[in-house]
């Protein structure tokens, strides 16, 4: 079976020339949408992809009709593979039946691949960087001044806790973790004892 794919971004966007244009290809059945290609759910898209089976094929008017991103072209080549299903972009020039169609395809997965591995490095040998300078990845910490001094506020009961969040820029969520840390250690402090 072959099927086609249009989209375009707008509600007020025509469809009739991808659909003209899938018709003269031959194809049998038409999943058509009107969202915008950044859109992760697209019901049609998603329905079209329930549907396949092997041997069917999928064409499209151009790339950029179906994929959000090289990535998600990729993902969508890699599913087609899987299903055993054919795919062609009618202006791209592009058909997975043939050897220079699936050639083109396993080029852009390799690519996307490099590129996963490169970022992967890069952010290891950055924090292998900081660490060696004495630096922990994560969010910085609190001043432990301010730490101190919003405590100090707090067990006067002379503050409320947004007036002690404004004076100090301590966050309540920071201070509330050390006023709980405080109270664990007296707690300990109290079993020693005893």
């Amino acid at each position: 079976m072959i099927f086609g794919y249009a989209r375009v971004s707008t509600q007020d966007q025509n469809l009739q020339m991808q659909i003209d244009e899938l018709d003269k290809f031959g194809v049998l059945e038409i999943f058509e949408e009107k969202i915008t290609g950044s859109k992760k759910d697209r019901p049609a898209l998603n329905e079209l992809l329930k549907v396949l089976r092997k041997g069917d094929r999928v064409v499209v008017y151009k790339l950029d009709r179906i994929s959000r991103s090289t990535k998600h072209l990729i993902e969508l080549a890699e599913l087609f593979e899987e299903k055993g299903v054919e795919f062609i972009s009618i202006k791209d020039n592009i058909d997975t039946s043939t050897a220079t169609g699936r050639f083109f395809f396993r080029m852009m997965a390799s690519i996307s691949e490099l590129e996963r591995d490169i970022i992967s490095e890069r952010t290891r040998a950055g924090l292998s960087s900081a660490r060696a300078r004495g630096r922990q990845g994560g969010r910085p910490k609190k001043n432990e001044k301010a730490i101190q001094t919003a405590l100090k506020m707090y067990h006067s009961k002379d503050y409320s806790i947004s007036e002690i969040v404004k004076a100090t820029g301590v966050s309540s969520a920071t201070l509330y973790r050390n006023i709980n840390k405080t109270v664990g250690n007296e707690k300990d402090g109290m079993k020693n004892e005893g």
